[in-house]
């Protein structure tokens, strides 16, 4: 226990040290509230939560598809975590071949956490969006591709002005092809980033955990609030393409 008290002690040193460093994101300077928010929670430490699951509508706003399982047959999910999930739902909506999309929670470890209780930092959950989509007609490779673009995956837990935790960048796979998938891609793509002067891809790549939905005013929230903010930002280097031909015959 003394062990783990010294290095959450070290790690937040090193937070707020770094958000120091950041402290022209916003304007203002970090505080140990604010450094507490970028240092992953112990689970004992962890806010309790609730068993009482969140209530979203069934239909989702843009394609008026379904929101909550069962999904038609045929259909696959897969899961990201890129900043703000907002901005990284739309990017997802608006792509061919995408079914439906959700925004929730995950990764973390408080059940059925609220909006209120990931921001403090303290559930270790992720904002992510899980994306329902047809093989038939769009590719993992191809989500991956809208997934390393759209972001900067190298920022930690950070995206943006996005402070804490819950901006991490995550892949959070539902098979072994995705897992291969990710962990290809993410080599590939960071070898491109070190060559145009960017850090290590601090991207996660885990199995899938629960998914629990965001409260239903963040469901297609750009949708319904086309003025609201959008913190994402890619770093303007392009995917590899032809990546997803390779992987495939390789599996």
């Amino acid at each position: 226990m003394l062990t783990n008290a010294l290095s959450r002690s070290c790690l937040l040193t090193l937070a707020l040290l770094v958000s120091v460093l950041l402290r022209q994101v916003d304007g203002r300077l970090p505080d140990d509230k604010t450094a507490s928010k970028m240092v992953m929670p112990e689970p004992e430490d962890a806010i309790t939560g609730r068993s009482t699951k969140m209530v979203v509508s069934p239909t989702h706003d843009v394609s008026s598809n379904p929101t909550v399982p069962p999904f038609p047959g045929g259909m696959q999910l897969a899961m990201f975590g890129m900043g703000c999930f907002w901005g990284a739902e739309r990017r997802f909506w608006k792509l061919p071949g995408v079914f439906s999309t959700q925004v929730g929670y995950a990764n973390g470890y408080t059940p059925n956490p609220t909006y209120e209780e990931v921001c403090t930092g303290g559930t270790g959950h992720n904002e992510v969006v899980r994306v329902v989509y047809n093989p038939d007609q769009i590719s993992y490779a191809d989500l991956l591709q809208v997934f390393w673009e759209g972001h900067n995956p190298t920022q930690g837990m950070r995206q943006g002005r996005s402070l804490g935790t819950q901006y991490r960048s995550g892949i959070y796979y539902y098979d072994r092809k995705q897992r291969q998938e990710a962990i290809q891609t993410k080599e590939a793509y960071g070898e491109k980033l070190r060559n145009n002067g960017y850090e290590k891809i601090s991207t996660e790549i885990l199995s899938v955990s629960e998914f629990y939905y965001a409260e239903d005013y963040h469901q297609q929230y750009l949708h319904k609030n086309p003025e609201g903010y959008c913190g994402l930002g890619g770093t303007g280097v392009s995917c590899p393409r032809g990546l997803g031909d390779k992987m495939k015959s390789e599996l």
